[in-house]
């Protein structure tokens, strides 16, 4: 096992690293483009920080990469959508900087109200210059913060300690937890308008990007003061310093750029622009603690399977996993199943948990559910990670529904596929102590199945001598019968019969079965 480092990381982290039995820590830091991409080669896991892009150039060169820990929040660095194409679990440490940040955040404030840079570079400069440099006070003054995360939100309680009033723009942010905040729900909109500071505390995206741009700058009060530690592109530079020009922005501090280390450009030339290259999480004890978390990530995830803090897949800790681990199981067996009776083209995919497993998060078995399905019938590579990308792909709508009604079994999981030539369905549950997983339910036929190894999956006429044709048409390839369960409607009817065996059947095999006169159809399973 391999893992690569790419960037920076503290000792501490290295030697937690280190501790995964037979596994190599290779120290990248700092490689060219080529010199990574050869590096990850053959690598398990790489550990970045902000200073590696992980392109599709370095995904496609990591032919065995199964996990990217990004030590801190933002992953605006790595092409997530291809990773999880490949199938790549994508983890960052969203709570090892927000305390930094935060407070590198109310020093960009001050900074910014009092002139601070500007003045220490003028007394540097042999001035004592006490005109140039009035300021004005945070008590009293509107803050408006767009973006109510772990950051924003120690943001907020650091601004009501200088008496501010924040306004907060965050469509999760609920009236209670405001209330509690003792700060205000506001839009966009309103804070455009009201705020005397304005603070970004959001991701980079489309939606984003340029947020702060010319026509909301026209809106905004005279003096406002602007301030970005979160994500470069946020706020529009040119228009930024065209603001400023106005008159209508008095300063503003910019700890992050579009593009890093950021060429000349007018805002961080601009004398009425504090800039800082990137600080946001540059202490020592954000620093450890990021390190610290991705580290121990990456050991929880090779080790023990345990997914914390995933971007692009259902985090699961230990304590979850030990309790869904069947279900996970039972579901994947179920989709891996339907793939080999299901006909036509997937439209639409429900699948449903009753009983006592629906009081559990249970995306990572509706994960596992849809790798079942898809993995036989695609090329490529298909895990719980990019399972519910490729259906999303591909058109197929997924549906998860949970219900703590116990019927018949005190759990259940049902799966509805619908195709373009029908519906089907295929339903399971565990038996006794040992929570045994069954199949109870194929389409309206009820059985008794166990969903392992090789099976054949029997569609045949309810008539005598069916069951005996059958076993000695297998006797005569020596193949042995293990288990089999047989269910029907009404007798004479169509019936369902499975059958373990304890060996695959040949194609040739197969022929002869659906050549019995009974036979409708016979299916080949193996799970």
């Amino acid at each position: 096992m391999k893992i690569v480092v790419s960037d920076p990381l503290s000792q501490q982290g290295i030697d937690i690293l280190k501790k995964v039995d037979g596994c190599e820590v290779i120290d990248a830091s700092g490689l060219p483009v080529e010199e990574l991409c050869e590096a990850v080669k053959d690598c398990d896991a790489l550990v970045i920080r902000s200073g590696t892009k992980v392109t599709k150039q370095i995904l496609e060169a990591a032919k065995k990469l199964k996990l990217i820990g990004r030590a801190g929040v933002g992953v605006d660095n790595v092409d997530v959508p291809e990773a999880t194409k490949r199938g790549i679990v994508v983890m960052n440490t969203p709570d090892g900087n927000t305390i930094s940040t935060a407070e590198h955040t109310m020093a960009m404030i001050l900074s910014v109200a009092r002139s601070i840079p500007q003045a220490h570079a003028s007394m540097k400069a042999g001035k004592w210059d006490r005109k140039s440099f009035k300021g004005v006070e945070l008590s009293g003054k509107v803050l408006g913060i767009i973006g109510m995360g772990r950051i924003g939100s120690e943001v907020a309680k650091r601004a009501r300690a200088f008496n501010m009033t924040v306004l907060a723009s965050d469509p999760f942010l609920s009236p209670e937890m405001a209330r509690k905040m003792e700060i205000e729900i506001a839009s966009f909109d309103d804070i455009v308008l009201k705020a005397d500071f304005i603070t970004v505390h959001t991701p980079l995206t489309d939606a984003t990007r340029n947020l702060i741009n010319a026509a909301a700058i026209s809106k905004m009060k005279k003096g406002v003061r602007i301030i970005n530690c979160a994500r470069g592109g946020i706020v529009n530079e040119a228009d930024l310093v065209a603001g400023i020009e106005k008159g209508i922005v008095a300063g503003a501090a910019l700890d992050v750029y579009p593009s890093e280390p950021p060429t000349e450009t007018i805002a961080t030339l601009h004398p009425k622009v504090v800039t800082t290259p990137h600080l946001g999480a540059s202490t020592t004890e954000a620093q450890e603690k990021v390190a610290l978390d991705i580290a121990e990530q990456i050991v929880d995830a090779l080790k023990n399977n345990t997914i914390r803090n995933s971007v692009n897949a259902p985090s699961v800790d230990g304590e979850l996993l030990k309790v869904i681990k069947p279900y996970i199981e039972l579901a994947q067996r179920i989709g891996l199943f339907l793939s080999y009776v299901i006909t036509g083209q997937i439209e639409r995919v429900k699948i449903s948990f009753e009983g006592k497993c629906a009081s559990h998060d249970m995306s990572m078995p509706t994960a596992a559910f849809m790798e079942g399905l898809l993995k036989k019938a695609l090329a490529e590579e298909v895990n719980t990670v990019n399972a519910l990308h490729i259906a999303k792909a591909r058109g197929i709508s997924v549906e998860e529904s949970k219900s703590e009604t116990v019927g018949d079994f005190a759990d259940l999981i049902r799966a509805d596929v619908k195709t373009s030539d029908g519906d089907f369905t295929l339903t399971g549950t565990f038996f006794g102590i040992k929570n045994e997983p069954r199949i109870v339910q194929v389409n309206q036929y009820y059985i008794n199945a166990k969903p392992y190894g090789s099976l054949l999956y029997v569609i045949n006429k309810d008539k005598p001598g069916i069951i005996g044709q059958i076993g000695d048409t297998l006797g005569r390839h020596s193949i042995n019968i293990a288990d089999m369960t047989v269910g029907r409607i009404s007798q004479g009817e169509v019936a369902v019969t499975l059958i373990n065996i304890d060996q695959p059947a040949t194609p040739d095999v197969i022929s002869e079965l659906n050549a019995l006169e009974k036979i409708v159809a016979v299916r080949p399973i193996e799970l």
